[in-house]
C-alpha cells in the first residue's frame, strides 16, 4: 500500500520519494556543518552574537555563605574588604529567518542551484544558534502561482504537470527552542516547493517587524533581485531594533554571460522566453557592467540598514565562506569593532 503525501501547514502536499530526499539531504547537510563548524569554531561564541552564560556585573562585598569562586580580587585589595561579582545571566537568544523560495531561487549553473544554497544557509545558522535554549523561527516566501500570461512557459509546463492545490505563498513558522524544533523548522523550509512569481521580499521582513519583539538576531536569505526599493526600508526597519543578517545567493551567470552562441533564457518568474546572441562583446560587457551596478545598489542597501552582508555563490565552497564569515564576525566583536 503506498504512503500518503506528506504536508505542512501552507504546504502543498509532496510525495514520499520527494520527501525522503528531502530528509537525505539534510541529514547530509547537518553532518557536514556539525563537522565544519564544530571543527573550526570552538568556545562559546560561534554564533553571530555570543552565546548563552554569564558576564560580570557589579561587585559588592562578600556575605557569608557566598560562592568563594566568585570572589573579585582587584576590588578586595583595593577596600581591603572582600568583594564578590554579581553576574548577569545572558536571556535566551530568539532568532528569526526570512526565507525567499522565489521562482528566481530555482536555478544554478555550477555545483549548487541557489535554492540549495538557501537551505544550506537555514541549516548552518539553525546549527549556530539553537543552542543553550535559544529559539528559532522563520517565514518562508515562494511565488503565488501561475503568471497569467497566455503562451508563458510556465503556463505550458503547468499544464503538463499533475493537478496540485494552491500553497500560501507566504508561511510563518513559529519560534521554538529545541534541537527537535529546529530539525522539524529546516524539514519544513526544504519540503516547501517552489512557485512560479516572486515573493514579495519586502512583505517577509516586515514579517520580522510583526509583532515587536525584544532585540535579537534577524536573517534573510535571498537573491534578493528585487527593485531594491520593495525591501530597502523594512531592512533598515528590522536593523533598528535586531542584529540583521543578509546572505546574499548568487550564481556566477547573473554576473556575467559566457561565449557560447546563442543561448535561450527562460525568465523563471514570469515565462519569458528570450534569445541572446552571447558571441557578441559589447553585449557582454553591457551584461556585466548592469549585473556590477545591481550588486553594488543591493550591497549599498544591505550597508545602509545596518546589515551584515554575506555573499554565498554557487560556484564556491559556501560552508568555507560561511566559517570564514563567522570568524570575522567573532573577531570584530571581540575587538569592539562594527561590521
Amino acid at each position: 500500500m503506498a504512503r500518503p503525501a506528506v504536508t505542512a501547514p501552507g504546504q502543498t502536499p509532496v510525495a514520499p520519494d520527494e520527501s525522503a530526499r528531502a530528509e537525505a539531504v539534510l541529514g547530509r547537510l547537518q553532518l557536514l556543518v556539525t563537522r565544519k563548524l564544530d571543527g573550526l569554531l570552538q568556545g562559546d561564541y560561534v554564533g553571530l552574537l555570543p552565546g548563552p552564560g554569564t558576564e560580570a556585573g557589579e561587585s559588592r562585598e562578600y556575605r557569608p555563605g557566598d560562592d568563594v569562586r566568585r570572589m573579585d580580587w582587584p576590588v578586595t585589595a583595593r577596600t581591603t574588604l572582600p568583594h564578590v561579582r554579581r553576574t548577569v545571566a545572558d536571556r535566551e537568544l530568539e532568532t528569526w529567518m526570512a526565507i525567499d523560495l522565489s521562482a528566481s531561487l530555482d536555478f544554478g549553473t555550477a555545483r549548487w542551484l541557489k535554492s540549495d544554497l538557501v537551505i544550506a544557509a537555514a541549516t548552518a545558522i539553525t546549527h549556530l544558534t539553537a543552542r543553550g535554549g535559544n529559539r528559532i523561527g522563520a517565514v518562508v516566501g515562494t511565488g503565488s502561482g501561475v503568471p497569467q500570461k497566455s503562451e508563458s512557459w510556465w503556463r505550458r509546463k503547468a499544464a503538463t504537470a499533475p493537478s496540485q492545490p494552491p500553497s500560501s505563498p507566504t508561511v510563518r513558522m513559529p519560534a521554538r527552542p529545541g534541537r527537535k524544533e529546529a530539525q522539524g523548522l529546516l524539514r519544513a523550509i526544504a519540503r516547501t516547493r517552489i512557485q512560479p512569481g516572486r515573493a514579495d521580499l519586502g512583505e517577509l521582513i516586515e514579517m520580522l517587524n510583526r509583532p515587536p519583539r525584544r532585540r535579537g538576531v534577524a536573517v534573510v536569505i535571498s537573491d534578493f533581485l528585487a527593485p531594491v526599493e520593495s525591501w530597502a526600508r523594512p531592512m533598515r526597519k528590522l536593523g533598528v531594533r535586531h542584529d540583521v543578517l543578509a546572505i546574499e545567493v548568487v550564481d556566477p551567470r547573473e554576473l556575467e554571460l559566457p561565449d557560447v552562441g546563442v543561448l535561450t533564457l527562460a525568465d523563471p518568474e514570469s515565462g519569458e522566453l528570450h534569445e541572446v546572441q552571447t558571441a557578441d562583446p559589447k553585449l557582454r560587457q553591457r551584461y556585466a557592467e548592469a549585473a556590477g551596478e545591481q550588486r553594488a545598489g543591493i550591497a549599498r542597501a544591505l550597508r545602509a540598514g545596518g546589515a551584515a552582508h554575506l555573499r554565498l555563490r554557487t560556484d564556491t565552497d559556501w560552508l568555507l565562506d560561511m566559517v570564514r564569515f563567522v570568524a570575522a564576525q567573532r573577531h570584530a566583536r571581540t575587538r569592539g569593532t562594527t561590521r
